[in-house]
């Protein structure tokens, strides 16, 4: 249904961001609109669907195959050397074009690589201000926001595998924005969390043209209103949210809104978080005035 290489009928299309940088606000918008173009009358997002058109790659049972005991059992070394062989039989399983959430760096985990683009099709990309990434991702894990300036500025940050999921690597948040996007891509698509939040129409049509999808304005506006953030926090409170970590104490949907750092941060933190990533945070456009 939704391929991004014309000459590619299958493969996985990556929805990869750094940690709380609006990576299941885009899916919920994506899952919305192909609900929204195949059914007229689609009035309401279930938000624990969304993972309806999409499949996991860090299930720690995918690898198991592969490795030959489990996941939890395995070093790192090997999981990295089954991940681009787990991501090919994703495809060849399904058969289709495939949404992918990570939050993988597009980089190599001990000689192998973290994103299989052989058996890709395309990515959107969604960055964040690390500024107020800090603030969202501290509040997520239950930990200082200091905390999270330090992991945040670490090469080669991550998370461990446990016996649910394989170890994901993110490295600092530079490593991870540099490894998106500093190789221009036509199938790789680049868009601001701020950009979603001040030009939706803009920002959101751009997602849905680079997934070769044709909405009608309507249908479009549909989908971005179903998908709007309150809403979202709305559902989840109603709900709950099968994606929010037991552990966190937080909602999943918090804020939502650009600019928080300014109220909350200290001089000392925005300075932190300056110096590890000016030169990222400059070419998009994130340097405090």
């Amino acid at each position: 249904m939704i391929t991004l290489n014309k000459h590619r009928p299958r493969g996985i299309i990556w929805l990869a961001s750094y940690p709380r940088s609006g990576n299941t606000w885009s899916r919920a918008f994506i899952h919305a609109l192909v609900n929204v173009v195949r059914d007229p009358d689609y009035s309401e997002l279930d938000i624990n669907r969304i993972e309806q058109y999409s499949a996991s790659e860090s299930a720690a049972d995918l690898y198991r195959p592969f490795l030959g005991k489990p996941a939890f059992r395995s070093t790192r070394a090997e999981i990295a050397a089954a991940r681009p062989k787990v991501q090919a039989e994703i495809v060849t399983r399904l058969q289709r074009p495939v949404f992918i959430k990570t939050h993988n760096a597009n980089a190599t985990d001990n000689g192998a690589p973290t994103i299989n683009m052989s058996v890709s099709a395309g990515a959107v990309y969604i960055l964040r201000n690390p500024l107020d990434v800090a603030i969202s991702f501290a509040h997520f894990r239950g930990v200082s926001i200091d905390q999270v300036i330090d992991d945040m500025a670490t090469s080669g940050f991550g998370v461990a595998t446990n016996r649910e999921n394989v170890h994901i690597v993110t490295g600092s948040w530079t490593e991870h924005v540099r490894s998106w996007t500093d190789r221009p891509h036509p199938v790789i698509l680049t868009v601001r969390y701020e950009d979603l939040v001040e030009k939706p129409t803009e920002s959101f049509g751009a997602i849905a043209r680079h997934l070769l999808m044709t909405p009608e304005p309507a249908q479009l506006e549909k989908a971005i209103a179903m998908a709007n953030f309150d809403t979202l926090r709305e559902k989840e409170a109603a709900a709950g949210f099968v994606e929010k970590p037991e552990t966190s104490a937080e909602p999943f949907f918090r804020v939502g809104k650009p600019g928080q750092w300014r109220e909350v941060l200290t001089p000392i933190q925005v300075d932190r978080v300056v110096s590890a990533h000016r030169a990222m945070m400059s070419k998009f456009k994130y340097l405090p005035d």
